[in-house]
């Protein structure tokens, strides 16, 4: 029989952790994931790992301690995901340039703050920066009426390849993730409280049950869906919020450095990021539908454009765009925050039903690790987990990808590859498992690409098969080498070269 300690449901950023740390305590454990890992929210976001500017903003203004310690958190937990996923993660300096004299001592105490809520946690110090300064990194920037800027440090990470370090790292500490398992219904016992689900294997076409101890609802968007499998009348919690970015030529912003806008129209943060060669672009805040596959819509986009084109002199239009793409936030209301989703915060709940159904709901990708350990916590308290007495370890733990001394993993991969630009994006993305990806290749002097304009290996294909639950084309070109997510025009042609192999590796 297919029984567990603990049973996952949702393979987002906070599934997977909870899978992980739950995994290192000695429990057995399922996650079943109705799509692909990481296919909604958790490999659409802004790819920052962050306290929350704006939040310390809202908690300046309205002396709200319960936002001090949103920042406070995320600071500290910041600076875990980038000790313990260092090939996927960086510090990165963010530029805000400031068009009035009064707005550059107002932003830059509001930053200092930010470093020193950050304490022993921080990435570096704020400081003001010159009209020249900005310029010399930042050609393309606005420079009518531009006064100065502040520059401060957060940090930046692949989102999608995170999620699947998490997994594989589960994997390997026992953990069992299947993904394309849609939960379909829920298995009661005679007292109504849930001991397994049913779910239905989208990729055999076959219904399954598996049975656990405890199951976890970690379905972000659709976690109310979920709570009413197990209770029909329970109240809603989630208020999706739509938010969607662009992508366009990294000539927009040529260094390294990031741009952070503090005001638009609407008082929302954005950003302009390095990712990946390109412009990163995000985000916008709207309410939306619950839906499996968002769309981008027109107005979102022309939103972006005129705020963008608000602090660049070189005028972005829609044939500038290389691809755009959608999340849903799962913010958590209460009740008590109105209507607009722009002013919910990002914290998180943990609830439990009368049926044992757990549902952990909110927070974002930075505090991932966080959410989970109270999750794991509180589940160990039961009577079912009584003989267990294991702390959780995940503050130190590195994920794969990052569990050997990477500094030598560079240097090898560097000495078998001529080639340093692919020797560079294949640390990026897979770290010391790089190593492990040329082992598919058995011409390293005259490698195989799958899409010559990226450089994609035929090798990655066969080693995301193996070791990264890859079952779709669509999983590996946008969640696995990402390239979907950059440039859309691409993707087609390495999705049907994709096919290709996957067809004729059957």
């Amino acid at each position: 029989m297919n029984s567990y300690d603990l049973l996952v449901v949702g393979g987002g950023a906070t599934g997977s952790g909870i899978a992980l740390d739950a995994a290192l305590r000695g429990l057995k454990v399922l996650l079943l994931e109705q799509n692909d890992f990481a296919e909604g929210t958790s490999s659409r976001s802004t790819k920052l790992a962050h306290g929350g500017v704006r939040y310390l903003e809202a908690a300046v203004k309205n002396l709200d301690k319960e936002q001090f310690d949103l920042v406070r958190e995320g600071v500290k937990e910041r600076y875990r995901l980038l000790h313990n996923a260092p090939h996927l993660s960086k510090k990165i300096s963010l530029i805000t340039p400031l068009y009035s004299w009064f707005e550059v001592p107002y932003i830059f105490a509001g930053l200092a703050l930010y470093d020193l809520i950050a304490g022993r946690y921080s990435l570096g110090r704020s400081k003001i920066v010159s009209k020249k300064e900005i310029i010399s990194s930042n050609p393309s920037v606005k420079k009518e009426g531009l006064k100065a800027g502040v520059s401060y440090f957060d940090g930046a990470f692949n989102d999608a390849r995170m999620a699947i370090a998490l997994l594989q790292s589960a994997k390997k500490e026992g953990a069992v993730v299947k993904n394309y398992y849609k939960v379909e219904a829920f298995i009661f016992d005679k007292n109504h409280k849930i001991v397994g689900v049913k779910a239905y294997d989208k990729i055999s076409q076959k219904e399954e049950k598996f049975f656990a101890k405890v199951v976890i609802n970690a379905t972000g968007v659709f976690s109310d869906h979920i709570r009413k499998m197990a209770d029909e009348n329970v109240k809603n919690i989630i208020k999706p919020s739509s938010g969607i970015h662009i992508v366009i030529d990294k000539k927009y912003l040529p260094s390294k450095n990031g741009l952070m806008i503090p005001k638009t129209e609407d008082k929302r943060v954005l950003f302009i990021l390095p990712y990946m060669g390109k412009c990163l672009v995000g985000t916008t805040d709207r309410e939306a539908e619950v839906t499996e596959h968002p769309k981008v819509k027109e107005s979102d986009i022309e939103y972006l454009l005129h705020h963008i084109n608000s602090y660049f002199d070189l005028k972005i239009t829609k044939k500038d765009i290389l691809s755009s793409f959608c999340g849903l936030r799962p913010l958590v209301d209460l009740g008590l925050s109105g209507s607009c989703t722009s002013k919910l915060a990002r914290e998180h709940i943990i609830e439990e039903l009368d049926s044992g159904l757990i549902t952990i709901a909110g927070g974002k990708w930075t505090t991932y690790r966080n959410m989970a350990e109270g999750l794991v916590d509180l589940c160990l308290k039961k009577e079912c987990f009584k003989d267990m007495d294991r702390r959780c370890t995940t503050s130190e733990y590195k994920v794969v990808g990052s569990q050997s001394d990477l500094d030598s993993a560079k240097e090898r991969l560097d000495a078998i590859l001529k080639d340093k630009e692919l020797s560079e994006r294949l640390f990026l993305l897979y770290g010391d498992q790089a190593l492990k990806v040329l082992e598919y290749e058995k011409e390293l002097n005259n490698p195989h690409f799958l899409d010559e304009k990226y450089k994609i290996l035929r090798a990655e294909l066969l080693y995301a098969i193996d070791h990264e639950f890859v079952k779709k084309a669509e999983d590996f070109v946008y969640r696995r080498v990402c390239i979907g997510l950059i440039d859309e025009n691409e993707s087609r042609v390495l999705i049907e070269n994709t096919k290709r192999l996957m067809d004729e590796t059957d």
